[in-house]
């Protein structure tokens, strides 16, 4: 199972999968996300959801549809409080640390540990960060699998065909 930073629906949004010309990766992600193979996390859902674009009208559309999955369960929190401690623990800028806790980066990582899900982001890794807890950093620290969402795409063999 794949599990989806934000900042893949913001910039497939902004970038790459426009809703109006590129339509057949929405529809993707739809289908995927019912076979069970891809999701993401509520606290992901609630960055997105304060949005009133058209990324938002579609992250609410799927607000209650199985797509953000909770993270009350006990080992998520297990695995959060663990994370919490590392990161509390590096040398990264004294302002970084909360402000990476108290996002949704941190649950979706602590949740994938939980299901053996891999987390796709668009961050990478960087040995030398210290201005910002970067997600594959710590995805790296606690042995989670991490990619982007080109790497997403090819894992699972997706492929667009351009309609004439």
């Amino acid at each position: 199972m794949y599990l989806l930073d934000a900042n893949v629906f913001i910039e497939a949004k902004n970038f790459y999968y426009r809703f109006d010309t590129f339509p057949g990766f929405w529809e993707w992600l739809d289908a995927e996300q019912t076979e069970g193979h891809l999701a993401s996390i509520e606290p992901i859902c609630d960055e997105l959801f304060k949005g009133n674009d058209e990324l938002a009208v579609w992250i609410k559309e799927r607000k209650d549809a199985g797509w953000f999955l909770p993270v009350d369960d006990v080992e998520t929190q297990q695995h959060l409080a663990q994370i919490a401690a590392w990161v509390m623990a590096q040398p990264f800028k004294e302002a970084a640390k909360p402000e990476f806790l108290s996002g949704g980066d941190p649950w979706l990582i602590a949740k994938a540990k939980t299901l053996g899900a891999t987390v796709v982001t668009q961050e990478t890794f960087d040995a030398q960060s210290r201005k910002k807890v970067k997600i594959p950093n710590v995805c790296r620290a606690f042995h989670v699998p991490y990619i982007n969402s080109f790497d997403l795409l090819r894992q699972t063999g997706a492929t667009f065909t351009l309609r004439a």
